[in-house]
């Protein structure tokens, strides 16, 4: 009977523990979702930019919107520590 409660208690112990480890990867994988939707959010936000750039068809000629798009690819290469000016 008492090696029945002890086994019991073993169970018992390694279930909690499983448990708490199992929480713990949720959490950790909760981080990671919350830090991905924030990239994407930046990306979009991004992407938004390009768009605006662009701008609607007429408004602007070609060249202006190019350059517009240069610049902002420029700044974002610079935001991330690349200097455009040295990349191949």
């Amino acid at each position: 009977m008492a090696n029945e409660a002890t086994t019991h208690d073993e169970r018992l112990r390694d279930l909690e523990a499983e448990a708490f480890r199992t929480g713990r990867t949720l959490a950790e994988h909760s981080e990671q979702l919350a830090t991905f939707r924030e990239q994407q959010r930046a990306a979009f936000g991004n992407i938004d930019s390009l768009a605006d750039a662009v701008g609607a068809p007429g408004g602007r000629s070609i060249t202006q919107r190019l350059d517009t798009i240069e610049r902002v690819l420029f700044a974002l290469a610079r935001a991330q520590g690349i200097d455009p000016d040295t990349v191949p």
